[in-house]
């Protein structure tokens, strides 16, 4: 393949990668839909805590769904169609890659965080969900258009290589996707009703592993990981906690931004004013997660070692579990 080739494909920063990724790839295509609008579209607000499942020495939390699926589910409620593509062969995959270029595709990667050469030392870490795009190659180098940073980048082929083939958790094993297929019209106003219903549902799913029920499970857990396994244990596992909320792609505070900002939009499109009062509802409780997360941090360095802190930060989470049981409730009937 040519050395140096560079598609015409525009850089746009977003708050979390895979919205980004999605947005990019599509504006390139022509369909101009904001980051907020694709990730309210596929669902992107979730939570999940899975205490059987170890990340880091600490039990899974998440405040979004697997890698992929949002992207995915909005495609899907959109009647867009994405390829996706894993290689066992790391060759093999930069060929796929290469050749999509060559046909003038920007490619959006799942990657790693830990060997990413242009990552901040305090963002690396065992993370294999991360998203960007290459749209380019000059010389040796691929170029990187992470939605997350100001600017584009670049990555050598070893170190694009390493990134794309990460061990551990949801390898991402040279996973590649773009889309091939987008409708000339498409249904705006069904897509994001889809969106919100399915949103609403996981968040007041009756299972306790996700939603509400998990927020609460996870804030009544914090004063018996104190009791049983003692502060240094659970204070790594709240920090697990806020780095899966502010650090993995805005997680806690900054997806419930996200989500408001979206809402703000479908209310415009769905002709529902009372959007606006709700989008305004769930920026605040974003506000309370980036509370919790800055009291979190505290007992984590230490600064607060007051005896009865894992009661406090269970009593806040709870509170939060009960701001947005009710949130998603009025959320729900407004879209009936």
């Amino acid at each position: 393949m040519n050395n140096d080739l560079k598609l015409n494909f525009t850089h746009h920063q977003t708050a979390h990668c895979e919205n980004g990724v999605a947005s990019n790839l599509l504006k390139d295509r022509g369909l101009n839909l904001s980051e907020p609008m694709i990730f309210g579209i596929g669902s992107g607000l979730y939570f999940v805590y899975l205490p059987f499942l170890k990340v880091n020495f600490a039990p899974g939390f998440s405040y979004r769904p697997m890698p992929g699926a949002i992207f995915s589910k909005a495609a899907k409620r959109l009647g867009i169609k994405i390829k996706r593509e894993r290689f066992r062969n790391p060759k093999e995959a930069q060929e796929a890659l290469e050749k999509n270029l060559k046909n003038k595709i920007p490619t959006g990667l799942q990657v790693g965080v830990f060997h990413l050469t242009y990552f901040p030392e305090e963002y690396k870490f065992h993370f294999n969900a991360h998203n960007l795009v290459v749209y380019g190659k000059q010389g040796e180098n691929f170029l990187i258009s992470d939605p997350v940073m100001n600017d584009t980048t670049t990555l050598s082929e070893k170190e694009l290589e390493r990134v794309r083939y990460a061990k551990g958790v949801m390898a991402p094993k040279g996973h590649m996707y773009y889309p091939i297929h987008i409708p000339e019209k498409i249904n705006l106003e069904s897509a994001i009703i889809k969106g919100i219903k399915d949103t609403c549902d996981k968040m007041l799913a009756p299972v306790p592993i996700i939603g509400v029920k998990a927020i609460r499970w996870v804030a009544k857990s914090i004063p018996k990981w104190a009791a049983k396994k003692g502060a240094k244990t659970t204070n790594h596992y709240l920090g697990q906690l806020i780095r899966m909320q502010e650090e993995i792609g805005t997680g806690g505070g900054g997806f419930r931004y996200i989500y408001g900002a979206f809402l703000h939009e479908a209310a415009e499109i769905l002709q529902k004013p009372e959007l606006k009062e709700l989008s305004k509802e769930i920026t605040a409780i974003g506000d309370e997660w980036r509370d919790f997360a800055v009291d979190i941090a505290r007992v984590y360095k230490n600064r607060n070692s007051k005896s009865d802190i894992y009661n406090k930060l269970s009593e806040t989470m709870l509170h939060i579990a009960d701001l947005e049981e009710e949130f998603f409730k009025k959320l729900k009937k407004a879209i009936r």
